[in-house]
C-alpha cells in the first residue's frame, strides 16, 4: 500500500510538473497581454479568430479589460500591457499631447461610425424617427471627454443642428458653438452613462462600446456619421510603446498584427457587428 501511495504521488507529482512546463508564462515572448475595453460579443468574436489564427504559431493571447477610457494607454505606457486595442486616432494624439507619451499606432483596424439616437418614452419607443421631429430647446446628452465630446459636436454640426468654430482635426468643445438656432440643450455626461440618459434626454451621441452593450436599437438612429477621408482620424487602431520593435514581443506583435488583418477576421467582424464595425485594412 505504501509503496502505491508513493507511486501515487509522483505520477501526479510529474502530471503537475508537466501542466507548469507546458502553460505560457505571462512574461513569455509567445504571450501577448491586450489591453482592451469591456468586450462585446462581436469584440470576443473576432479576438477568437484571432487566437485561434494563431495558434500554429504558438501565440498565446491575454486580455486585460478597463472600466473607462483613461486607463489602457496608461496600462501600455508602464508595461502592465503589451499593446491595447481600444481607441482611434484622433484619442491616442490627444492622450499622448497630454500625457507627454510616445505611444504609437502600430495597425488600421476598423471605425465605429457614431450615430445621434433617439431618446425613448415611458413606453420603451423612440420619441423620434427623424432629425426634423427633435423640439426646439431639446436636451441632447454627449460624452464629457474631450475627444469624444469634439466628436459628438462634429457629428451634431454635420447633422445640420449646430455651427461650431472650429474645422479639421482641432478639438471641439461647447464654448465652440458659434450657431445653435434650435436653442439645443447640450448636456455632457460620462460617456458610460449616454445610454442610460435616453430615458431622459430627446437624444444622445452614444459611442458604439456602449450602445451595443446597452442593447441600443440602432434603427432609432437619427443621424449617423459618414465614414470618408475626414474621418480617418476616427479609426480604431492596435497601439503600443514607441519602442516595441526592440522588445522580446516584436516578433508576436507582427504576427498579431497580421492575423488581425486577414479576410477570416473580416468576415467575422461584419458578420457580429451588425455593421456597427467596417474594417478599414
Amino acid at each position: 500500500m505504501a509503496y502505491k501511495k508513493v507511486l501515487g504521488f509522483l505520477t501526479l507529482a510529474i502530471a503537475s510538473f508537466s501542466l507548469v512546463a507546458c502553460a505560457p508564462k505571462e512574461d513569455s515572448k509567445n504571450t501577448l497581454t491586450i489591453g482592451l475595453m469591456a468586450k462585446t460579443k462581436s469584440d470576443q468574436a473576432r479576438w477568437d479568430k484571432i487566437q485561434e489564427l494563431l495558434k500554429k504559431e504558438d501565440i498565446h493571447l491575454k486580455f486585460k479589460e478597463f472600466t473607462d477610457y483613461s486607463q489602457p494607454n496608461q496600462a501600455t505606457a508602464n508595461g502592465e500591457v503589451d499593446l491595447n486595442a481600444f481607441q482611434h486616432y484622433n484619442f491616442l494624439n490627444n492622450w499622448n499631447k497630454e500625457n507627454q507619451g510616445e505611444l504609437v499606432a502600430l495597425a488600421d483596424t476598423y471605425i465605429s461610425p457614431v450615430h445621434l439616437f433617439s431618446g425613448i418614452n415611458q413606453k420603451g419607443k423612440a420619441k423620434y424617427k427623424k432629425l426634423a421631429d427633435l423640439p426646439k430647446g431639446a436636451p441632447i446628452a454627449v460624452p464629457n471627454d474631450a475627444t469624444n465630446e469634439s466628436r459628438a459636436l462634429y457629428l451634431l454640426e454635420s447633422a445640420g443642428l449646430i455651427k461650431l468654430n472650429v474645422k479639421g482635426d482641432k478639438l471641439a468643445t461647447i464654448a465652440n458653438i458659434s450657431e445653435n438656432k434650435a436653442k439645443l440643450d447640450i448636456k455632457e455626461l460620462d460617456a458610460g452613462q449616454t445610454a442610460r440618459s435616453l430615458n431622459s434626454v430627446d437624444a444622445a451621441v452614444v459611442n458604439n462600446s456602449y450602445a451595443v452593450p446597452a442593447k441600443i436599437d440602432y434603427k432609432t438612429s437619427l443621424y449617423k456619421e459618414a465614414v470618408d477621408k475626414n474621418t480617418k482620424q476616427w479609426i480604431n487602431i492596435l497601439v503600443a510603446k514607441k519602442d516595441w520593435k526592440k522588445s522580446k514581443k516584436a516578433a508576436a506583435i507582427k504576427k498579431l498584427i497580421r492575423a488581425y488583418q486577414t479576410d477570416q477576421v473580416k468576415d467575422v467582424i461584419n458578420k457580429t457587428s451588425d455593421g456597427v464595425d467596417i474594417t478599414v485594412w
